[in-house]
């Protein structure tokens, strides 16, 4: 079965740590948490605590109490939410986790099904982990790579501005 802690370093190198880059229309983001879309994430207060401090933002990786706040976040809203602690390859479960980090769950969760052939309701159950599981992992991940391709070509048509981020997700597709 897929381990948690492997998939989360992953998508920690992939998130960084601090940034407030104007043209993300997630706002602040501390790791990967979008203040706008989790304005009530508690390490929102101690994000805020160490902007008051010296050495802002570098004083962030020294707070452990922060860094367990973030790991629980994604393991409950992501990792949890998408069921992958039932799923078989490690390497699917990261594809699937980390494209659920930057797309959403739901979006993860209906693009895995849609290459499965399973109902993409967006949320994976017992007869999408059966399908995911005995799935070939080579095939699966080739073809929900090219998904997420597709996905964000269509979200840099919509929104111009998105431009600028889309060769990082290329490449964090390809890693994935």
């Amino acid at each position: 079965m897929a381990n948690f802690e492997t998939s989360l370093q992953k998508i920690l190198a992939h998130e960084g740590g601090y940034v407030n880059d104007p043209d993300d229309t997630g706002g602040e983001t501390y790791k990967g948490v979008a203040r706008h879309i989790n304005s009530k994430w508690e390490g929102w207060v101690r994000v805020d605590m160490a902007k008051t401090q010296s050495g802002f933002p570098a004083n962030l990786e020294k707070d452990s109490e922060l860094q367990q706040d973030v790991s629980s976040f994604y393991q409950v809203n992501y990792w949890d939410a998408l069921c992958a602690d039932s799923m078989e390859n490690q390497l699917v479960a990261d594809s699937i986790f980390d494209f659920g980090v930057n797309a959403g769950v739901r979006t993860s969760a209906s693009l895995a099904q849609l290459v499965v052939e399973t109902q993409a309701d967006g949320v994976i159950g017992p007869s999408t982990l059966d399908k995911l599981n005995a799935f070939d992992p080579d095939h699966f991940l080739a073809a929900f790579t090219v998904a997420k391709i597709a996905r964000y070509i269509s979200i840099v048509k919509k929104r111009p501005e998105s431009r600028k981020y889309f060769y990082g997700w290329v490449l964090r597709t390809i890693d994935n």
